[in-house]
């Protein structure tokens, strides 16, 4: 009787995210003991254009719907005047409108899963400049979303514009110690043997709660820039300073929200190396890798970089897989777990919070 005051679940993966969807839909179904899918078709076909449409293959009248949406996976792509267009992250927010229009507020809740936030790293005005982050929690909760999720928002008090509705950014911290476990067996996370790095300024509260979970030290870079010029959309780095106990004979973590051309990390783990760390490794919840993986190759090779851990949360080339220092850790069964307490409205703070998860995980090891 119970299930029977919620409503009934229905999941929708945006283009690219299928298998990921999937192999949430896997955990769903063993949970709840059936052999039907959660899972829900919906299309947005392209016109020769290029502009688009959703249709729904389902009644979700009713529905406490999740939409779960990469909006960083150029590997879609679609025709657009005869020529193969990769889909850009506006693209992808544009679908997702799509899909919740044809929703047409029917659902009985609409919560929406994006990993890596949209826009999420213009959060905050510095000049005359747009704030599109903000706008676009807006338009999507003033669509009728309810809830929006996403994964170590680069800096989550843009929910400020939003702060009537749900918002969580949720932290891969646990799945990334437990992974780091399983692949580097010989790592001894303790104080004698492990300092924790932040690469900037930006990654401290990360890399504080990694080090305080766990009981390590921390260290930090600093970046100075050149404000006189910008490149790229930024000013350039002149250079890393760090700050922190010596690293001398140890391991190192240096803990990022992603990595896009990885210039920073290269330069980061060089000092680390040359100020006497016994090994470089990498937790990055996005891996972007926009530049290709030759520098990284190049950094691995130099014994620069021992390992990379990056989520599966957004899209990778097939390729990385295959990369000897780089790790995949597996998110889906996180998110279904989000999914299914949610669904219950049931609370996600210890979901949000996995200390305990940590502590038993390196009492383990002990």
């Amino acid at each position: 009787m119970k299930d029977n005051i919620f409503g009934e679940l229905s999941v929708i993966s945006m283009r690219g995210g299928e298998e990921f969807a999937g192999n949430v839909d896997y955990y769903l179904k063993q949970w709840r003991n059936t052999d039907d899918s959660f899972v829900i078709n919906a299309d947005c076909p392209r016109f020769g254009t290029g502009e688009a449409k959703c249709h729904l293959n389902h009644s979700l009248r009713g529905h406490d719907v999740f939409i779960i949406a990469d909006v960083f996976n150029y590997g879609v792509t679609y025709k657009m005047y005869d020529m193969v267009v990769p889909m850009s992250p506006d693209d992808h927010f544009q679908d997702i409108k799509r899909v919740i229009g044809a929703i047409a507020g029917k659902a009985r809740r609409l919560s929406v899963i994006i990993p890596m936030l949209y826009e999420g790293r213009q959060h905050k005005r510095a000049a005359r400049e747009s704030l599109d982050c903000a706008v676009a929690l807006q338009e999507l909760v003033n669509m009728g979303v309810t809830n929006i999720i996403t994964f170590d928002a680069h800096d989550a008090r843009v929910q400020n514009a939003i702060p009537n509705h749900g918002f969580d950014s949720v932290q891969s911290t646990y799945q990334m110690i437990k992974a780091i476990v399983k692949e580097v067996p010989d790592i001894i996370l303790d104080k004698e043997h492990v300092v924790m790095i932040s690469p900037d300024e930006g990654a401290m509260s990360r890399s504080m709660y990694y080090s305080s979970v766990i009981g390590l030290d921390l260290g930090m870079f600093y970046k100075r820039r050149d404000y006189t010029r910008v490149v790229d959309g930024r000013n350039p780095i002149e250079a890393h300073e760090y700050l922190g106990k010596s690293v001398e004979g140890k391991d190192v973590i240096v803990v990022d929200d992603m990595i896009s051309s990885g210039d920073s990390m290269f330069d980061v783990a060089a000092q680390l190396k040359a100020k006497g760390a016994k090994r470089v490794f990498v937790f990055a919840t996005f891996g972007l890798f926009c530049n290709g993986f030759e520098k990284f190759d190049e950094a691995y090779k130099n014994g620069i970089i021992t390992k990379i851990f990056t989520t599966n949360l957004n899209y990778r080339k097939p390729e990385l897989l295959e990369k000897p220092w780089y790790r995949e850790v597996n998110m889906c069964k996180y998110v279904a777990m989000l999914i299914d307490t949610l669904n219950h409205d049931a609370t996600i703070s210890e979901l949000l919070n996995p200390v305990n998860r940590i502590h038993n995980l390196l009492d383990k090891m002990k």
